[in-house]
């Protein structure tokens, strides 16, 4: 287990870019086992989480080959069924919440998959209700093996086309379903699909390989099931999660920060959701510009009530961001609430910040208000522990914020999530050091 030693209150300059949408990669990746032809997928952020999907479907019989630093090519012209039932896969599948999206194509192309009760982040119950019940309504069955603790998935007449009405507008999900339905016989229709821009992308590289989905970026999507599916070549956005994460960054330093090619029209609210918290950042055509500021100042509602931030559906923003509002606002001048709708548990990191010296009230597991300081480096150093990914990066721009030496340990969790994130920000000007415990 890594920990990084912070040593905060260093602004910081210079200019970054951000790595490959890990919330994509889980999804396209995936999708290669929908063909026998080759698919190459370029900008593949090299991250734990993409490393250990990778792993997995190379043992299930995917040949992969590295063509440059983040671009690969998967062919999955033969699939051995077999290791499904193993208890390698079972340990592989179980560590990484990403394997419950091999189902939608193994179901698909095959008829048949196995899903272990998948691992990730400890943030609260993560229901998979979604994915069941797309699948059930396509012609899926279900045994579940208790001494395995293994879902046992069958298609034994095919998968066939339906309607369906999802009861949330899940990312994972929405693109599971898809996966499934882009195979099946005859037409599928989900309503109340997810959006998100990662969705679209999924769309957009299924139809280059010659499926058939209408509605693209929209909540209505109608899919015609086809025969078979040939190899594309498909390049993925940029992290929009890491662009806010390094936007915290500046602004909890605050520093002069350049983000060039962001995919700006990508962000949703977010932007606009920074400026609010009283971050000053210019668009510069793809690039974000973050200006260093004396201090910034949270808006307020135009009544006058206290600024409110919650997660929503595309456009809307991430749940993955709010943790990361959550610490920028300690340095404000001003009050807001965040309120973390999906996820029961992921703000009790901020009793860490509260030790650091933030004033912050936990109203109950999915709301905190936070007084901010009206200054910078208010936080003082502390030990941290990082429980996920999301709460881990919020500590570490903490860190770099507060003043004296900071030590966050478990840093295996963050760097499922970012690339390299310690050696990135130091060119920059931050001080961390990373050690091996």
């Amino acid at each position: 287990m890594g920990t990084f030693i912070v040593e905060g209150g260093h602004k910081l300059s210079g200019s970054l870019s951000p790595q490959g949408a890990k919330n994509e990669a889980l999804q396209v990746i995936c999708a290669t086992l929908l063909t026998r032809e080759e698919v190459v997928i370029e900008n593949i952020p090299n991250i734990a989480d993409i490393r250990n999907l990778i792993n997995l479907i190379e043992e299930l019989g995917v040949e992969t080959q590295h063509l440059g630093a983040h671009t690969l090519s998967f062919k999955a012209e033969k699939i051995d069924l077999a290791y499904l039932y193993s208890e390698s896969f079972r340990r592989k599948a179980q560590s990484l919440r990403g394997s419950v999206m091999i189902v939608g194509p193994l179901l698909a192309r095959f008829g048949k998959a196995v899903l272990p009760k998948p691992g990730g982040d400890k943030i609260g119950r993560r229901r998979l209700d979604t994915h069941f019940l797309g699948w059930q309504k396509l012609g899926a069955q279900f045994d579940y093996i208790s001494h395995e603790k293994c879902y046992h998935i069958k298609a034994p007449d095919g998968l066939k086309g339906c309607y369906m009405l999802l009861d949330e507008a899940s990312v994972t999900g929405t693109a599971n379903i898809i996966m499934a339905a882009v195979l099946a016989k005859g037409n599928t229709t989900i309503y109340n699909a997810a959006c998100e821009p990662y969705i679209q992308q999924l769309c957009r590289m299924l139809v280059k390989m010659g499926a058939k989905i209408e509605g693209i970026g929209s909540n209505l999507l109608t899919i015609e099931g086809v025969e078979a599916l040939s190899g594309t070549r498909h390049k993925m956005l940029p992290d929009m999660i890491e662009v806010g994460s390094f936007i915290g960054v500046a602004a909890m330093t605050g520093s002069d920060i350049i983000l060039e090619n962001v995919s700006v029209n990508d962000l949703g609210l977010m932007p606009e959701c920074f400026k609010r918290l009283g971050v000053d950042m210019r668009i510069e055509g793809d690039n974000i510009h973050i200006c260093q500021s004396e201090i910034y100042e949270i808006d307020s509602f135009m009544d006058g009530s206290i600024m409110t931030f919650s997660d929503a559906p595309w456009p809307g923003l991430s749940p993955d961001l709010l943790s990361i509002f959550l610490v920028v606002a300690t340095q404000a001048k001003g009050s807001v609430l965040i309120h973390q709708k999906m996820f029961e548990s992921r703000l009790f990191f901020v009793d860490k910040l509260i030790d650091m010296g933030a004033k912050i009230i936990l109203c109950d597991p999915h709301r905190a208000a936070v007084i901010g300081s009206g200054k910078f480096n208010a936080l003082h150093a502390t030990d941290m522990i990082s429980p996920d990914i999301r709460a881990g990066i919020a500590m570490l721009i903490a860190a770099l914020g507060a003043k004296g030496i900071s030590r966050i340990q478990n840093i295996d969790q963050i760097d499922r999530g970012y690339e390299k994130i310690d050696e990135r920000l130091n060119r920059l000007g931050a001080k961390i050091i990373r050690t091996e415990n």
